[in-house]
């Protein structure tokens, strides 16, 4: 038996479809100072992911196939690198990194964050991109007692984590989704309005009931982030997130005709590692308390990370995507 110690994971070696990603053994990585390696239970997969796996976004996440995907993750702490607490070693820990569709996942000790009793790891890391993502667009905004609030894209990972907090704060929030599944899970995570935005004109329905909305959340962009637009009321506000589509293009005169605020969150580029780790530890801490909770719509084994990925392109999985690791089984 050789030296270098492997473990399972899946790499993308050239960009293309869901069958790019490929299962294989990789050597295992070892920590470098200010580093730990975390073996992980569960992987977090999402939406970007898909993107990044076609070649799309280079400039803005630069990757040079082979690589591993994935962009967080949670398990426990193996080994700590130089200059690193060792009080670390086996805590159970969530966090971002990159690649996270591998047995082990390297972090930077600085960006880790204990999962608290009582969450498991499937949790932890169904909030460790849409946790954050939710709370930082829920604390963009000031939402008023009874205010009618829209969410696209509302049952996805983000969106329905971002129903329940708008729910906590007091809004009334109009879930638009797709098909009688996810209008079902919207109005179970508290929506008081659900809406097919597969039908077509459906923002007319949402402006005749609410008689246009103070806020609009857009998860989706393109087509439908226009269409999510016109839900606005005068003076009200439009905030856009999504990228499945393209972005949203809408038409600044028009926007300022309406007196429509247009706020493209993704503009500034992602928040710095430290607003990140803040954001994980409170969103953790509201899904230990039970004020928000993941839905985990749909869960694979590592080596089906092509599954996961075909359903999330095909928009049939409900809620959150994430890769079961299991350890693998041990020689003798």
């Amino acid at each position: 038996m050789g030296d270098v110690v492997v473990m399972r994971a899946v790499r993308v070696h050239e960009f293309g479809g869901p069958e790019a990603l490929r299962p294989e053994e990789i050597p295992e990585p070892a920590a470098a100072p200010g580093q730990v390696v975390v073996g992980l239970a569960a992987s977090d997969v999402i939406f970007l992911d898909t993107l990044l796996r076609r070649g799309w976004g280079g400039e803005y996440f630069p990757l040079t196939p082979p690589y591993v995907p994935g962009g967080g993750g949670a398990g426990h702490v193996l080994s700590v690198g130089e200059g690193v607490d060792p009080a670390w070693l086996g805590e159970h820990v969530t966090a971002r990194g990159a690649g996270g569709y591998a047995e082990q996942m390297v972090f930077a000790a600085d960006e880790i964050v204990p999962v608290p009793d009582g969450l498991s790891s499937a949790e932890a890391a169904a909030l460790v991109h849409d946790g954050v993502t939710a709370l930082n667009l829920a604390r963009r905004v000031k939402v008023e007692k009874d205010d009618w609030v829209l969410v696209a894209a509302a049952t996805g990972g983000a969106g329905s984590l971002l129903v329940q907090l708008l729910r906590d704060a007091g809004a009334r929030v109009v879930a638009a989704a797709r098909g009688d599944r996810k209008l079902a899970l919207s109005r179970d995570l508290g929506a008081t309005l659900a809406v097919d935005y597969s039908r077509a004109g459906w923002q007319h329905e949402v402006r005749e009931a609410t008689g246009g909305v103070s806020l609009a959340f857009d998860g989706a962009g393109g087509p439908l982030g226009q269409a999510v637009f016109e839900t606005v009321a005068t003076g009200g506000r439009f905030v856009t997130y999504g990228t499945s589509d393209g972005f949203a293009d809408i038409d600044q005169q028009v926007a300022d005709q309406r007196q429509v605020q247009v706020d493209n969150v993704l503009a500034a580029g992602p928040p710095d590692p430290a607003t990140v780790r803040e954001l994980l530890t409170d969103a953790l801490a509201l899904a230990a308390q039970g004020r928000i909770r993941p839905v985990i719509g749909a869960t694979f084994p590592l080596e089906e990370a092509e599954k996961a990925h075909r359903s999330l392109e095909e928009r049939a999985t409900l809620g959150k995507s994430l890769l079961l690791i299991q350890p693998s089984p041990v020689a003798g």
